[in-house]
């Protein structure tokens, strides 16, 4: 038997991407010679299945060619997927000569009845299957559309790209831009998310079939990610986020980017949370810190400051770094200071207005009952507050 594929994702991060997922509609568009490997096949089901579990609506464009075996093999796969969804829905072969409102209302008849809908699209249609999702993708304004590539995510000079908003796929599409970076042969595919973002469609994915289930399933995927936000809004944390964003801690204290902290230190970290999102408050967090009190001294520090992978380089710790300088005004700090080994974020804070100061520079208390030898390894880093109290 089988091992589960989805069985070694957090079990945090899937639950939160399912609950973003549910009752959404999710479109997927692939060439139907790339379900050609077996293991990639069965990844890629076991992904559908766990979304119409989940009552998400599962949309499946695959282009097909002509010939008898493949038409097959595709007819096969597809009654498989349809299979899956209660009542059954029977796979919808494409007409490309009727208009794109004509194709939707074929898909709603299917989706009227079932969460989940196939259709077959032709190999020689004068329009590919690429800009044939992005026009139904916009027409009934899916939640997200997901391009299926066996070559993954866009990468510039062997750099893998795992996230872009729509300001920066937007230079990417200026005259050259796409060449200049060494992405000239994705520029059709380009444009066509670009118009998807800009005509309303939430997030655009570009992943591989194997990858599906680490793309949609955890943070930092597997490809790139688009999305029409060019902003970053930071917010304090609730309780519902606490289960969550405490995973997300222990993962970062597992790869050394955070230093190990008692149960009780973790909660304080989560009372006095806050998070980043790159988008709407549905969204998955892009970075998170803590500002812990020290009311005797009237100031705070800026605590367990870290960024998702995928968002490095968005400029989600310089905005929390920016909010936390904000709330101590708003308090009426003194001054708030940060600790920390990671030569990143000793140059971000740098950057913030922050100066180095030696540790008895800020509140003792900081110091109780902390372990010495890491007292010696960390750089201490303190901002004066133009609002705090004298």
């Amino acid at each position: 038997m089988r091992r589960p594929l989805l069985s070694s994702l957090s079990f945090a991060e899937k639950e939160f991407y399912l609950d973003e997922f549910h009752e959404k509609t999710l479109l997927f568009a692939l060439l139907a010679i790339d379900w050609s490997a077996e293991a990639d096949t069965y990844a890629a089901f076991e992904v559908f299945e766990t979304l119409l579990r989940n009552d998400t609506r599962v949309l499946l464009l695959l282009e097909a060619g002509h010939s008898e075996t493949e038409q097959r093999r595709v007819m096969a796969l597809a009654n498989q997927l349809a299979g899956m969804a209660t009542p059954h829905a029977s796979p919808v072969v494409f007409s490309v000569m009727v208009t794109v409102e004509q194709l939707c209302m074929q898909m709603w008849e299917v989706l009227r009845e079932a969460r989940v809908c196939v259709g077959l699209w032709p190999s020689k249609a004068p329009v590919s299957v690429m800009h044939g999702a992005q026009r139904i993708a916009i027409c009934l304004r899916v939640y997200k559309l997901v391009y299926v590539d066996p070559c993954g995510g866009l990468a510039n000079d062997r750099t893998p790209l795992s996230f872009l908003t729509a300001p920066g796929l937007h230079g990417l599409l200026r005259s050259g831009g796409a060449e200049e970076a060494g992405l000239g042969t994705h520029r059709s595919l380009l444009e066509a998310i670009h118009g998807a973002l800009e005509h309303g469609v939430t997030s655009v994915s570009l992943c591989p079939l194997a990858g599906l289930g680490r793309e949609l399933f955890t943070y930092e995927g597997c490809g790139t990610l688009f999305t029409q936000a060019d902003y970053c809004q930071v917010e304090k944390m609730g309780i519902d986020d606490f289960h969550e964003v405490e995973k997300l801690l222990q993962r970062a204290e597992q790869a050394g980017y955070l230093k190990p902290r008692t149960p009780h230190e973790m909660t304080r970290l989560l009372l006095y949370g806050y998070v980043a999102r790159l988008g709407p408050a549905t969204v998955a967090p892009a970075g998170f810190c803590a500002l812990l009190p020290y009311p005797e001294d009237q100031c705070a520090e800026i605590a367990g400051l870290f960024t998702i992978t995928r968002y490095q380089g968005e400029g989600v710790g310089g905005r929390l770094v920016d909010a936390m300088v904000h709330e101590g005004e708003r308090q009426g700090l003194r001054y708030v200071f940060a600790c920390t080994t990671q030569e990143g974020a000793q140059r971000l804070f740098t950057r913030h207005g922050f100066q180095r100061v030696a540790p008895d520079a800020v509140t003792t208390a900081k110091w109780h009952g902390y372990d010495a030898e890491r007292r010696q390894q960390v750089t201490v880093y303190r901002r004066d507050l133009s609002l705090g109290n004298e």
